[in-house]
């Protein structure tokens, strides 16, 4: 199990404990988290679980998919650490994970 932050756009912070297996998305879904809207249920078809990961955290994660690259271009307030939280799968090893949601979530794919 894992401890992660999830850092609302206004600076609210929520620090949940997230089951080894489960998605970022997942946490904040189980958790009540707001701004994470997670429209595709985590099929990564959208981009409405869009996260930014804190930079001391990002190297560690790994490289996205092509496929997640692809819903990243259609997500709201895009930066460099930019990732889905359906597509981040939590383990030990990400314990004090840190993540901002942006200010807003669009599918892009249905708006």
């Amino acid at each position: 199990m894992a401890k992660i932050t999830y850092i609302e756009h206004s600076g609210t912070e929520h620090v949940v404990d997230v089951a080894n297996g489960l998605t970022v998305m997942e946490g904040a879904r189980d958790n009540n988290i707001p701004g994470i809207e997670a429209d595709c249920g985590g099929a990564c078809a959208c981009s409405t679980c869009h996260v930014i990961v804190d930079n001391e955290w990002f190297s560690k994660l790994g490289e996205a998919s092509e496929e997640e690259e692809d819903m990243l271009d259609l997500a709201f307030g895009l930066t460099h650490t930019s990732r889905l939280g359906c597509q981040i799968k939590m383990s030990d090893e990400f314990d004090g994970l840190r993540v901002t949601l942006p200010s807003a979530t669009r599918n892009m794919l249905v708006d």
